[in-house]
């Protein structure tokens, strides 16, 4: 196999088992190529990556070593991804009632999902995370988004039990919004003890529902890494029950009768 054809299917084997230790004579054997030539195919390959502002290949020496590609989006594609989504929730003919915004066009769009996934997978790369937890069911695309690119599973907390996953462990929550008592359940074989999680949502007023996640989690012995959502409410600073999150748009205003919105840059970059 000719060096340039040995580039292209080992970037994309690498692109497509992100955070995944892969030996150099793993891509020896399988190109028929030295392992002297495979390092410096990896040289080539984790310098592009960098110039494009993708992510990097982290080695790791002695005989379990390897190579590992590590998603990391550039400050300028991150700023210039998030200038794109302000931009586009702040039409007017988003707005619902109760001050939400329609954004089902953009966690639909497997594009935009993906980018906004990657932009997470940067930010909790080295937290050694080992599921993605989500509640159903707007949260669901994005959730898989962000396990794409950290390799882990997708554990999906739901209102009510389903038949088909057995046993379950469920809480009541207060709502941080409505201040009402809702259920919340997770199929006891989701998770194991000790197991690193991020929880990942879509939208978040007061925090209720993520609170009302972790406390479940508790009852797993899971150790809640990071909170990633997709867009905050700023109305709700004040009575928010959840501050250790990550934000990527904030919704300042949502004026309905002047049908007017303001999106800004959620927390992401502090």
């Amino acid at each position: 196999m000719k060096r340039s054809d040995r580039l292209v299917t080992m970037t994309n084997y690498l692109v497509e088992h992100p955070m995944e230790l892969i030996s150099l004579p793993f891509f020896s054997d399988t190109y028929g190529a030295a392992k002297s030539s495979i390092s410096e195919d990896l040289s080539i390959i984790n310098h592009m990556f960098k110039e494009d502002g993708i992510g990097y290949l982290e080695s790791i020496s002695g005989a379990a070593g390897g190579v590992k590609y590590v998603p990391n989006v550039s400050i300028n594609k991150s700023e210039s991804m998030i200038d794109k989504l302000c931009k586009e929730l702040e039409d007017p003919n988003r707005i619902l009632p109760g001050g939400y915004l329609f954004m089902s066009d953009i966690l639909g769009t497997p594009i935009t999902i993906r980018e906004i996934g990657r932009l997470f997978a940067s930010r909790f790369a080295g937290l050694n995370i080992d599921s993605i937890v989500t509640v159903a069911t707007k949260g669901i695309p994005l959730a898989y988004a962000v396990a794409s690119y950290l390799n882990v599973p997708v554990v999906i907390v739901r209102r009510d039990p389903k038949v088909t996953e057995g046993s379950t462990v469920s809480i009541n929550y207060v709502s941080g919004s409505s201040k009402k008592i809702q259920t919340m359940v997770l199929s006891k074989r989701s998770l194991k003890p000790g197991e690193n999680v991020c929880i990942i949502d879509d939208f978040m007023k007061a925090g209720g529902t993520i609170n009302g996640m972790r406390n479940l989690l508790q009852e797993f012995d899971a150790n809640v890494k990071a909170i990633g959502v997709l867009a905050e409410a700023e109305d709700e600073e004040e009575d928010r029950v959840v501050d250790d999150y990550t934000s990527l748009l904030q919704i300042k205003n949502v004026d309905s009768n002047s049908k007017q919105i303001e999106v800004i840059k959620g927390n992401y970059f502090e």
